[in-house]
């Protein structure tokens, strides 16, 4: 009876061993979990580009009674007085924001302030029709040596690391703008300037790439609209002061903007993922 027990025993005990076995070999670990890029947090960074604009000075007069122009040639000022100026240059500034993940999508506010570079200037001359061969010349200078936006960005995670957003707001930049008024007639001239702080919009797209430790990689357009700026003179000198006759100079300024930058996003969280 004992050694049939014990027989008993040691099948019951081999096929334990052999279950045990087959189940070591079957067992996978776990996969490590790795962390993925949040992109919730502070950041600051840098950012370098080009634009591309036009700006549309305008000059233009009245017919007072009295005063020293024809009637005719008040058109005939306007339309040389209506002025383009087309500027590209290199941009390049600092960037501060901060952006919030909630799933997928990523939500921020950003502000940036850069050298614009938006400057140049043009030229009009046509004779007075009432009286030729007497003549006028127009020039009108623009400029705007920095700009700064305030902005609103929304995007989704095309990947953990990938962000795609759309982004606008405001646009801030002094506009500055020079014209002056000469003729052959009586040897005229009037002189008007501007200088005005202009809060206009922008909006454009944008790619950024999470590279690891904080760090990130980004390409963005925007287009940005000043709007106009008006000022009126009753400067108009023949020898003697003529200040019934008004002036009136105006400029817009439109731009692109394409540039590429670097962030640095300061602590927040790290989420895992498998």
């Amino acid at each position: 009876m004992k050694k049939f027990l014990l027989a008993v025993a040691s099948i019951v005990l081999g096929t334990a061993s052999l279950q045990a076995a087959d189940l070591a070999a079957q067992y996978t670990k776990a996969p490590v979990m790795a962390p993925a890029y949040n992109w919730t947090g502070f950041y600051v960074g840098g950012n370098v580009g080009g634009q591309w604009g036009s700006a549309n000075p305008a000059t233009t007069t009245l017919f007072p009674v009295a005063a020293y122009f024809a009637d005719s040639s008040v058109g005939a000022i306007a339309a040389v007085g209506a002025q383009r100026i087309n500027s590209s240059s290199v941009t390049g500034g600092f960037t501060a924001g901060y952006n919030w993940q909630v799933n997928n999508a990523v939500l921020g506010l950003e502000g940036d302030i850069n050298y614009f570079g938006f400057k140049g200037s043009a030229s009009g001359t046509a004779l007075y029709p009432c009286c030729a061969p007497t003549s006028f010349t127009i020039n009108s200078s623009v400029s705007a040596d920095w700009l700064a936006t305030i902005r609103g960005r929304i995007g989704f995670l095309a990947t953990p690391s990938w962000l795609i957003y759309a982004t606008g707001g405001a646009a801030i930049a002094e506009v500055k703008g020079n014209f002056t008024f000469t003729d052959t007639f009586l040897a005229a001239t009037e002189s008007g300037t501007i200088r005005d702080t202009r809060v206009g919009w922008t909006a454009g797209l944008g790619g950024e790439y999470a590279v690891g430790g904080g760090w990130s990689l980004k390409a963005e357009y925007l287009y940005v609209d000043l709007g106009r700026s008006r000022m009126t003179s009753n400067n108009l000198n023949i020898g003697l002061a003529l200040p019934a006759q008004t002036f009136t100079h105006s400029v817009d300024l439109k731009s692109n903007i394409v540039r590429v930058g670097v962030n640095y996003k300061f602590g927040g969280p790290v989420v895992a993922r498998y």
